[in-house]
């Protein structure tokens, strides 16, 4: 999601000396290793598709046995009085680092991922766009991962982190706008001010609301419109974008977002309509030059197609998701 400052800290201090006495039972086979196989790099799944073992994004998200197993980290994450999506505990082993990237398959559109450190040190510095800081252990901190960002542990200690993905309600995006001024330069007396403290409460019973429906069966047109014509005013931004080929790249997406609102709107969800559904992302796909950098985007310098790809090709069409939609 893209923010307009690479970092904001939130107004939120967590007892990290018990969220490390919790985390401390689990082993190293509680460590699951990164989808992409990136060295150093392991999750405990908090809240996950059907409350498993997995990585998946897709789905009625719940809490699992680890997060049940752990009385502060429920409260800590019930705090924010969220609808909270997959959550992790994100270990960055020592010496290990997150290599620069950008987030933007369809999960990154609409969320952001709340970091609450537990375990580090100074030598633990997380890159995103022009800026860098450290954030020390119970802070809360969100960022904007439509930036390039990376992470470097350059100690001689694992790191872990508790990472938070919702896409927020108006309280939340209120509490961001507010704490937008204070930027990353440390304590002054205003930011302390406005600070909270959240203690473990023994026994206290903790309600955490998870994402049901997170991905439709088949995008609506309105939100299939608005992210093409995003990705058409990234393309438009870029100078040194081919003119023809942002042009084509322009048509095609307007192509398919008016093709498919004329399916919507004649079959909506109905089987009848998925042959052309399918038929429409697989014309798009073909249509994309070969060169996955053909285009580049203005904002971030990443290429168009596997934006596309993975944010509107992917995500248009999940019927697999629609027996929870029926339900």
């Amino acid at each position: 999601m893209k923010l307009a400052q690479p970092f904001v800290r939130l107004p939120y201090q967590f007892d990290a000396l018990q969220l490390q006495r919790e985390i401390a039972k689990f082993g190293d086979s509680d460590w699951m290793e990164h989808p992409s196989k990136l060295v150093g790099n392991l999750a405990i799944p908090l809240i996950s598709l059907n409350g498993q073992r997995n990585n998946d994004f897709d789905g009625p998200m719940a809490a699992t046995p680890a997060l049940l197993s752990c009385d502060y980290l429920q409260q800590v994450m019930g705090s924010f009085g969220e609808v909270l999506a997959r959550s992790r505990l994100m270990r960055l082993n020592a010496g290990a680092q997150v290599s620069e990237h950008v987030d933007f398959n369809y999960h990154w559109y609409s969320r952001v991922r709340i970091h609450i450190p537990i375990i580090t040190n100074p030598q633990v510095m997380f890159h995103c766009g022009d800026q860098a800081i450290h954030m020390r252990a119970g802070e809360c901190w969100i960022f904007d991962s439509w930036r390039r960002h990376k992470v470097i542990n350059a100690s001689d200690q694992n790191r872990v982190h508790l990472v938070i993905d919702t896409s927020g309600s108006s309280r939340f995006w209120q509490t961001v706008r507010d704490m937008e001024p204070f930027g990353i330069e440390g304590n002054t007396a205003q930011l302390q001010a406005k600070m909270h403290s959240h203690s473990y409460q023994p026994g206290q019973p903790t309600n955490i609301a998870t994402e049901r429906f997170n991905i439709a069966p088949v995008m609506a047109p309105g939100e299939l419109e608005a992210i093409a014509n995003e990705l058409i005013a990234d393309i438009e931004s870029n100078p040194e974008n081919d003119p023809q080929l942002a042009k084509r790249y322009k048509y095609l997406l307007l192509d398919l977002a008016k093709d498919w609102r004329e399916n919507w709107h004649r079959h909506g969800y109905e089987e009848a309509g998925w042959v052309k559904y399918r038929e429409l992302l697989g014309r798009a796909a073909h249509q994309l030059d070969p060169n996955p950098r053909a285009l580049v985007n203005g904002s971030n310098q990443v290429g168009l197609n596997p934006i596309i790809m993975r944010r509107l090709i992917h995500a248009a069409f999940n019927v697999e998701q629609m027996d929870d939609y029926r339900t």
